[in-house]
Order: C-alpha cells, then structure tokens, then sequence
C-alpha cells in the first residue's frame, strides 16, 4: 500500500513539471491580499474607517465570484502604528504569506519604512501613505498611490490659508512622527513660496495631553492661523480645546483628520469645532443640490445596514478609498490576466481614469501618483453629515 502511495505521489510530481507549475503553486487557490493598518493606537481614526471599505470590497468581489477563479483571503495586521511593527508584519506577509499584494500601511512613518522592504521582496504594494518620497517608479516601481499626496493636502491648505483666507502669518504644529516632521517642513516651505511667514513653529508628541503652551505661543507670534499636520484625532482635539478654552477663534487649518467624527466626542464644547478647515474629496462633498456623487451614494446605501441602518457616523471619504484599494488590485490583476508582480505593475502603468468611489486613477511608467488634483476642496469640519461635508466657505 505503501509502495502503491509512493507511486501515486511521484506521478503527481511529475505533471506539476509537465503542466509547468509546482505543488505549491498548486495549492494556493486565493489572491492573498496584505492589509497593514493602524487599527489601535493614537493614528487609528483613517485606519478604522478604511478598514471597513476594504473588508466590504473583498466581500463583494469574493460573492461575485473572485478574481480569475480566486477568492480573496484578506491578511490583516494591526500595526498600532508602530514602524517596527509595520517592518516586522510587511516582512512576515511578503516572505512567510507570499502574498500577492499590501495595502498601506496607513501612517506615512510606517511606509517610509516598509515601502523599500516591500520593492526587495518584489511584491506589489497600494500605498496610502501621502508623503511624497513613496511615489517612485525608479526605487519603488510596483508601489502605486491612490491616496492624495501630501504636496496636494499642503497646497490645497495653504491656497485656502493665503488666497481666500488673506491670512499670511501662520503658525505650524505637527507631531512628531515621519509624516508630521516632513510636513513641517513642507508646509512652511510652500507657505514662503505663496508670501506667507511661519511666524511660530512646534512638532508635539502626539500623546502630549496639554498642549496649551504651544497654542499660547502661536498666539504671541501673531499668528493669524494655525495650521496642524497630524492625523492623532486626540492631539487635534486638544488643540481645539485649547484654542476655545483660551477664547481664541483663529481659524485651524489641517490634516483631513481635524473632520474625523472621534474628534466630537473629545471637545469641551461643540462650538469648539467651528472655524476650523481643512482638505477634502469632491467624492464626500455634498454638492449645491444638498447630495454626494452618485458612486458614493451607492456604496453609502449598500453599506449602510452594516452601520446599524441609520447615519453614518465615520469620516466616508476614508471608507471609499479603502474600497478603491481592492478594486484597484482585482482591476490590475483582471487586465493582466495574471497574479505575477511584473503583470500587475504593466497594467496599473497603462491604467487611464480608472474609475472608483473615492476618485478616478491614471498611473503611467513614470507616474505613480494616481490621484487627480481636480478632487481636491477644502471642506469645513462642523458640517459632517452622514459621512460627509459642506465645501469651506469660499
């Protein structure tokens, strides 16, 4: 019997060789997808809400049928956004998962540190991390973006600070992270290129629970705004406290973060949340007829009973791109009719308006930034409404 098993197992062996594929190979029957997200710790408002437009596109596409005859297995790890721990869970999916793609991580910190391990290892990754550096065809050629760049945020701040604010004399505050020193530093210099003055400048930790000294010296320096580079809904609530605790009604200016509906649950008062601005997407922007795009709406009214039916109470924009993410992935796989690294990366470089919930993609050879600048507003953050706001006052 023994001999007779042998037998069988040697024959089967030899067709993988013959058919050209190994046991392995064979035995992988799923599009393993990596998703590497701050799900706790201080810089996890984004992660959550994209957690849930990720599961609800592997699920739809899974109960549609796959991707080239292959379910989705959806391989989460929770970085708490810790860098080593990002390291350490990008390696682990990339040599151990073998999987066929990541998503993230979230924070900027992380994938300034787990993009170039992801490149070695040669697996395609969706980055969602907004610092520039990350979109190189050259260092990081299966890296493709389909989050706003940070350029774009910064920019689209400070045009509404400069332009429609008339407000020059700006003070920055950002964490102290990866994302929030490189911000500092990028803001202020787009900010001297427009004629405006940094007059005061602090990077906080983003766990610091009094940050009035900072607000006290913003306001000695003049500062005529505030503008914030962190995505710590804590450390962005406790500057609106400040700021309405001191009786202070300058504007504060930032991060998409400071529109995260964690951050009204943490304010002394609900007056605190007014005057304060900051870059959004066309995508979650009601327009003059009081509605959001018909895309968005769809996926708002598919998902809705998993948010007990009624309003949402998460930030949507965040939501659909973690959607796009995944559809992003089925489409490059699709159009390549391949899961090999080199297929994917051909197809997302011949992509032209891919269109999603969130926005509508064009990468290229030597682009790999896919979000338009057309879809960036600037929103105001006491108007959220069911997972949406009202444009900033013009």
């Amino acid at each position: 019997m023994r001999s007779h098993f042998a037998t069988f197992a040697l024959r089967c062996a030899l067709a993988a060789g013959l058919f050209g594929f190994s046991v392995g190979a064979f035995a992988q029957q799923t599009l393993k997808i990596g998703w590497l997200s701050s799900l706790t710790g201080a810089l996890s408002a984004a992660a959550l809400a994209e957690n849930e437009g990720v599961k609800q596109a592997v699920e739809e596409i899974n109960k549609s049928g796959g991707v080239l005859g292959r379910q989705i297995e959806l391989i989460t790890r929770d970085t708490a956004g810790d860098p080593t721990k990002a390291v350490n869970f990008a390696q682990q999916l990339a040599y151990s998962e073998k999987v066929h793609a990541v998503i993230g991580p979230v924070n900027s910190g992380e994938g300034l540190a787990t993009t170039p391990i992801l490149a070695r290892a040669g697996v395609p990754s969706i980055v969602i991390s907004v610092v520039d550096e990350l979109a190189d065809p050259k260092k990081y050629p299966l890296a493709f973006r389909v989050v706003s760049t940070s350029q774009q945020w910064l920019t689209t701040a400070n045009d509404y600070a400069v332009k429609t604010l008339k407000k020059n004399k700006i003070a920055i505050i950002a964490d102290t992270s990866g994302f929030g020193t490189h911000s500092s530093k990028q803001a202020a210099d787009i900010l001297k290129k427009s004629g405006g003055e940094a007059v005061y400048t602090a990077l906080v930790d983003p766990n610091k629970t009094d940050v009035t000294d900072e607000m006290n010296k913003a306001k000695a320096a003049g500062a005529e705004i505030v503008m914030t580079w962190t995505s710590s809904t804590g450390l962005l609530a406790r500057l609106l406290n400040a700021r309405g605790d001191m009786g202070w009604n300058v504007p504060i200016i930032g991060h998409p973060s400071l529109m995260a509906t964690q951050i009204r649950k943490l304010l002394n008062k609900p007056a605190y949340w007014a005057n304060t601005f900051a870059p959004g997407y066309a995508s979650t922007t009601y327009g003059p007829d009081g509605k959001v795009p018909e895309r968005t709406k769809a996926l708002i009214d598919r998902m809705r009973p998993k948010f007990g039916g009624g309003e949402i109470d998460l930030t949507f924009w965040w939501v659909t791109m973690g959607y796009d993410t995944v559809k992003v992935i089925e489409h490059a796989v699709k159009t390549a009719g391949s899961f090999e690294p080199a297929a994917i990366q051909k197809a997302l470089e011949n992509t032209r308006n891919l269109q999603g919930v969130y926005a509508n993609y064009t990468w290229g050879p030597n682009e790999r930034n896919g979000f338009p600048d057309s879809n960036m507003v600037m929103n105001a953050a006491n108007t959220f409404k069911d997972g949406s706001f009202q444009m900033a006052p013009r």
